[in-house]
């Protein structure tokens, strides 16, 4: 009976992986289907709306003054533009931010230097907080190492009022750090298959995609409507997502314009930045879950946001399916025959996801020859293992409701 719970348990596990790499195949499959993508909307000129800039910073003192000095670039009517630095800092972070601020404003801009007396809420509270102090009906967001091109508002702007029912505009994300050393590469890698690949085909197919958190625009009206920014999980972003479209609006993705950020360039930086990541999306899951399937969503749209807020089970599924496939293994005294064949599938399986996720991004954006290819491609298996290890107990930790607080990612400024 406890051989057979422990075989149980190796089934189980592998048809989690097998729905994560069939939303993947699902992914790959429109990406050929789909027409091009629209051509770019006119770049809005003449009676332009009011514009709020959000720039959320918590001890970021080597990039504060830089990505301030970028919204202030930005090409919008100065009348029309206000930057809010939403700065929950505890070091000198905010003597730098004072002096940036005050050159700006001595140069006609409207930029705010916004503290508030705690950090609660984290991000999600200090974007609230700031909402509550300007009415413009649309918000841009940054994070510290972000930084836009000075025509990237009018660009993704124009997107947002070509588009009456977008609750928010996001751009993809390009890294200024990407080739920085192997670890940087492999996540340029996954992280150009997640923009060029997943987030463009769920945009096109018209089924809800995720807010990167940084890089974007909101509606008021829509962030209103939905609620406003929450603080009770990780991905505040994500969450809002789903609860505008519960509420019958949809999202924007650009390939163009895109804003050019930062890496982690330490494994353990990276580690926990994909911990809370990963935390957070099953935080939405259990938050959300329940009211998107009792939504008129199409079959389509339920699946999909079901199984993309789900894949963050496949490092705790790692972990578990491999130690019961050994219990099995050293329980019967031999591989089972039907999983050596399921073995090799998922082999196949992940081979074809790895490769069609990560190869089409890599030709698209022109990031070099097969041979760079290859070589950042074979670390992204390492990794995903390493992740399993590390942030398996934290998910299901998060799936059973324990609360963590928001841990942000050390930005050098590279």
């Amino acid at each position: 009976m406890l051989l057979f719970a422990v075989d149980l348990v190796v089934v189980v596990c592998l048809a989690v992986q097998f729905a994560i790499a069939g939303y993947f195949l699902y992914l790959l499959y429109w990406l050929f289907e789909l027409a091009p993508a629209a051509p770019e909307a006119p770049v809005p000129t003449g009676d332009l709306p009011r514009v709020l800039v959000q720039i959320p910073v918590y001890n970021e003192p080597l990039v504060v003054e830089r990505v301030v000095a970028a919204a202030a670039a930005l090409d919008w009517p100065p009348d029309r533009l206000t930057i809010q630095l939403l700065d929950d800092s505890t070091d000198i972070t905010s003597d730098i931010a004072v002096h940036a601020v005050a050159r700006l404003r001595r140069d006609g801009l409207d930029v705010v230097h916004v503290r508030r007396a705690d950090r609660s809420g984290f991000k999600a509270g200090a974007l609230a907080a700031g909402m509550a102090l300007c009415d413009a009906p649309y918000v841009a967001v940054f994070d510290a190492d972000f930084i836009p091109a000075s025509d990237w508002l009018r660009r993704a702007m124009a997107a947002m009022l070509a588009n009456p029912r977008a609750a928010f505009v996001q751009t993809r994300i390009e890294w200024g750090n990407g080739g920085h050393n192997w670890l940087t590469r492999a996540q340029r890698l996954m992280q150009d298959a997640h923009f060029a690949v997943e987030q463009d085909v769920r945009a096109r197919r018209g089924v809800p995609f995720q807010f990167n958190g940084t890089g974007g625009i909101w509606r008021r009206a829509a962030v209103d409507e939905a609620g406003g920014w929450s603080h009770d999980t990780l991905s505040e972003d994500l969450d809002l997502v789903l609860r505008t479209h519960l509420r019958g609006w949809s999202g924007v993705f650009l390939m163009e314009p895109h804003v050019v950020g930062e890496l982690p360039q330490k494994i353990d930086d990276f580690s926990a930045q994909q911990n809370r990541w990963s935390k957070g999306f099953v935080q939405v899951a259990r938050k959300l879950l329940g009211p998107i399937w009792r939504s008129d969503w199409s079959t389509e749209a339920k699946l999909t946001t079901t199984v993309a807020l789900g894949q963050q089970l496949i490092f705790p599924v790692l972990v578990v399916g491999g130690v019961a496939l050994g219990l099995s293994i050293l329980g019967h005294g031999h591989l089972l025959g039907g999983f050596r064949f399921c073995l090799w599938l998922w082999l196949v399986g992940m081979l074809v996801v790895l490769i069609g996720m990560t190869w089409g991004a890599y030709r698209r954006l022109q990031r070099g020859d097969i041979a760079r290819y290859m070589v950042a491609a074979a670390s992204v298996p390492a990794l995903i293992v390493y992740l399993a290890v590390a942030n398996a107990a934290s998910i299901v930790g998060a799936g059973f409701g324990k609360k963590t607080d928001f841990n942000r990612t050390p930005k050098t400024g590279v």
